[in-house]
């Protein structure tokens, strides 16, 4: 078999291809390294040692064509320049077989994934449903785990019933990581259809799945899913009884968590200190702080628990949700320990939501002392909080104010006043038409929670631009009638909006599922799940 060898200027464009691949900081890769692909085999067949490549030599793939410039010591990508213009579509899509002779294994997850970060999923599947090897079986992996990364549940989804398809094995930690996904972006059609898959391929399960599956569909806001599921555990143990109280209360049904909490003690288990902080909550959302004071008082008495400042955080908020916020106050002051930033930063939330401005100000000067990271301008202006939950989302975007919104399995995402939407004026002109509906049954804009110095006016207009209500005009717009509306905010609601989305539900009809940055909330029939207790 005679030698082959690729040129220099070939080796060197494949080389700096295929390092922009693995950074993939630049979707222009993939064509450029499909057309390489392309001619592949021509290239290794026709290449001797003493002749240059057909493609180098050919007039319209000169190195400035193919988006490179001119340096001293050769040529350098410029990814600003060359003729490819839809590097998306699958026009320039290789031959499978070319693909299949050419490529190693490094080379096939690396293209892949690279059409799947500009979209181009259905090429990706159909490169790797053409070829049958294991270099494209590990490829198919590598895909999954990159929706995965990225949240693209639905996606990840399609890439699974490829894997299935091909008869590829996926490990279970695989499947856990997309569940933890679905979770994250409260996609629920496709948090079922995940169960489906464990259901199918990895029962029986032990006892910590089962709890992933309950929490997968606590955080997608689906009780009845998630009961169904407790309910068919042939065993439990403290961390399924934990989720279970936990997120009932966060879903607004804190009479079902304490009930829960009551067959805990009923069944003689011992509850551990996690499982004490969803009580707390729960005894927020049903607005019971007597008995919330009980449960707290027995954790050292009759379990001999000592409680964490953790503890300490969550009655001080199970005190302020309720509106006791003096009460609140006064358990700080009787702290046996200093106090920590969380303790004062949750009073500071609370008195913002019930209005109690003054000592509001006193938390965010504490606050202010202890960690000023934990306040934005606005912070220091008014009251707005920035959750430490926020900070952490900070390292991955800025922080503004977002609910996405589910619409048939698809999440779009809304900012606060944005006006970029195709369907802008159809929903600026539904919330207008809502509010004077709402004003008609007694709703009074509540101008407050608008810090900005402009008129009465501009304050109603500004509160009508929240994200939420900018996803919830486009729902009732894209959504079938009748149909529950989803949306999650990044941020914890206003009272302005709470208000108005609960006078907004009996007026159109429709059940508004709503996740903010503390819990959810079931707007149904003007009456919200949470007891207006956030």
């Amino acid at each position: 078999m005679s030698s082959k060898r690729v040129s220099v200027l070939t080796f060197n464009c494949l080389a700096d291809l295929s390092k922009v691949c693995s950074s993939r900081r630049s979707p222009r890769s993939v064509p450029l390294f499909n057309m390489f692909l392309s001619t592949a085999a021509e290239r290794w067949d026709c290449v001797s040692p003493d002749s240059t490549s057909q493609f180098e030599n050919h007039p319209h793939y000169t190195p400035s064509s193919l988006g490179y410039e001119q340096k001293q010591n050769g040529h350098a990508l410029n990814t600003n320049h060359g003729p490819m213009g839809d590097y998306s579509g699958s026009q320039y899509r290789h031959n499978p077989q070319d693909f299949y002779n050419f490529t190693s294994y490094g080379q096939v997850t690396n293209n892949t994934i690279s059409y799947g970060q500009v979209s181009a999923i259905s090429d990706s599947k159909e490169v790797l449903a053409e070829v049958s090897d294991a270099s494209s079986n590990n490829a198919t992996i590598d895909m999954l785990e990159e929706f995965c990364n990225k949240r693209n549940v639905k996606e990840a989804l399609e890439v699974l019933g490829l894997i299935k398809q091909q008869g590829v094995h996926v490990d279970l930690a695989q499947i856990l990581h997309l569940m933890k996904a679905c979770g994250e972006v409260k996609a629920l059609q496709e948090a079922k259809m995940v169960h489906e898959h464990l259901l199918g391929s990895f029962s029986p399960f032990k006892i910590s799945i089962y709890n992933k599956i309950l929490e997968m569909y606590m955080e997608c806001g689906s009780t009845v899913d998630a009961f169904d599921v407790f309910d068919k555990m042939p065993r439990r143990n403290l961390t399924s009884w934990d989720i279970m109280i936990t997120w009932l209360a966060r879903n607004g049904l804190g009479e079902d968590a304490l009930d829960l909490f009551s067959q805990v003690k009923q069944a003689g288990l011992k509850p551990d200190a996690k499982m004490f902080i969803g009580v707390f909550y729960a005894c927020g959302v049903v607005g019971d702080i007597n008995e919330g004071m009980l449960h707290f008082s027995s954790m050292s008495s009759d379990y001999g628990i000592v409680p964490s400042m953790e503890h300490y955080v969550s009655v001080v908020d199970m005190l302020g949700s309720a509106g006791h916020l003096d009460e609140a106050l006064e358990f700080i002051e009787k702290i046996p320990f200093v106090p920590s930033v969380d303790v004062w930063e949750t009073l500071m939330n609370l008195c913002r939501v019930h209005g109690h401005l003054e000592l509001g100000d006193r938390c965010a000067e504490l606050v202010k002392l202890l960690d000023p990271s934990r306040l934005n301008e606005q912070s220091k202006a008014g009251l707005i909080p920035l959750k430490d939950s926020d900070l952490k989302q900070n390292e991955k975007k800025k922080l503004a104010s977002q609910s996405p919104l589910e619409v048939r399995s698809r999440v779009n995402e809304y900012r606060a006043g944005d006006t970029s939407h195709p369907e802008n004026d159809r929903i600026y002109a539904l919330l207008r038409s809502l509010k004077e509906h709402m004003k008609e049954v007694g709703y009074v804009p509540e101008t407050r929670y608008v810090l900005h110095d402009i008129d009465q006016e501009s304050k109603e207009e500004a509160l009508l631009a929240h994200s939420e209500r900018l996803a919830l005009a486009n729902g009732l717009l894209t959504s079938p009638a009748r149909g529950q509306i989803r949306i999650i905010k990044n941020l914890r609601v206003c009272g302005d909006c709470h208000a108005a989305f609960k006078i907004m539900s009996k007026i159109v009809g429709r059940m508004i599922v709503m996740r903010d940055a503390k819990r959810f909330h079931h707007f149904n029939e003007g009456i919200c799940s949470c007891g207006d207790y956030w």
